[in-house]
């Protein structure tokens, strides 16, 4: 599939859209998104915009120019679709320095080992369960960015 399929894919060309609402994303779209999110990057090496928001699911587009810190979500299950640069994704593992909110299930850590790394290129799509620990790793001169879906995990 092409780059420019995965994206007539995507939805939700506002902040603070309808449930119902429609929205449409084109490569060129994303790029124009990108290149402004390339000109704030924060300290963390990453910067970010929430596409949309529908309330039990959201679009957001992340940069980032290396590595992340390792996140764990307990209820929310993240869709990664590659748009442009190399990286990888560790999956699974144990994370150390792990804090966050037992209520909300969010967690974030200072390191994470252990885990199985995926290479990810433009094009790619991921599938992250809920309760998985996982970070992005972006080889040193490098990008990664990224469409990001979140939605909430089938209750169990």
């Amino acid at each position: 599939m092409t780059r420019r399929c995965l994206f007539l894919l995507m939805l939700a060309p506002s902040f603070a859209a309808e449930p119902s609402s429609f929205g449409l994303w084109t490569p060129s779209a994303i790029d124009q998104h990108e290149a402004a999110l390339m000109k704030n990057v924060a300290p963390d090496h990453s910067s970010r915009e929430t596409l949309a928001d529908y309330g039990d699911h959201r679009f957001r587009l992340l940069y980032r120019d290396a590595d992340g810190r390792p996140e764990e979500h307990d209820k929310i299950v993240d869709v990664v679709i590659v748009h442009s640069g190399e990286g990888a994704l560790m999956l699974g593992g144990t994370m150390s320095g792990k804090k966050g909110n037992a209520a909300t299930g969010e967690y974030l850590g200072t390191a994470l080992t252990g885990g199985e790394v995926h290479r990810l290129a433009a094009g790619d799509i991921v599938h992250i369960p809920a309760g998985i620990p996982h970070g992005f790793l972006v080889p040193a001169g490098k990008h990664i960015t990224y469409v990001l879906l979140k939605f909430p995990a089938k209750e169990q």
